[in-house]
């Protein structure tokens, strides 16, 4: 073989191996979307005064996509038990994923996942819910102080919608 041509080939191999090992470097991290303090605040604004509007007295919690709590609002003549209760629906959705109705329904006794009530922290009663947008998970809302949890979640959705367009991706 010529010898420029092997010298050619292996600056080809050479280049190669060093594009396929970049490619194996940008494959070990990845960007995440992170809400802002100003969003998570919106959004809890904005659950709040729908539960006020609906003769509620509430806390909300958001919380991060990792569950840290950004943002806790309690309306003056909420419950105390409100405040924690808002911030483990919030914490439970993000955690497991799921809205923390879906979760009361999955973990019913008997059922496989039952156990998962027993966690510390865990509130498998509805009122929390996932902040997603482009399929990624942001974080997550928990509402408590309404008369129920349906009411609690309605809350929640509020101040989701509030945020919806700031936060597609």
């Amino acid at each position: 073989m010529d010898f420029h041509k092997e010298l050619a080939m292996r600056w080809v191999f050479a280049l190669l191996a060093f594009l396929a090992l970049q490619n194996a470097r940008a494959q070990a991290t990845f960007t995440q979307k992170i809400l802002t303090p100003e969003t998570a605040l919106k959004a809890a604004q904005a659950a709040l005064k729908k539960c006020r509007d609906s003769g509620y007295q509430a806390s909300v919690a958001v919380v991060d996509r990792m569950g840290v709590t950004q943002v806790l609002l309690r309306d003056r003549f909420a419950g105390p038990h409100t405040i924690d209760m808002a911030t483990q629906k919030a914490w439970t959705a993000v955690s497991f994923r799921a809205s923390t109705a879906e979760l009361a329904e999955a973990t019913q006794p008997g059922r496989p996942q039952s156990g998962v009530r027993n966690r510390p922290g865990v509130a498998a009663v509805a009122g929390g819910l996932m902040i997603e947008a482009g399929g990624s998970l942001l974080g997550a809302i928990g509402v408590s102080g309404a008369p129920g949890g349906r009411e609690d979640e309605a809350c929640a959705a509020a101040g989701i919608a509030a945020i919806r367009e700031d936060i597609e991706l």
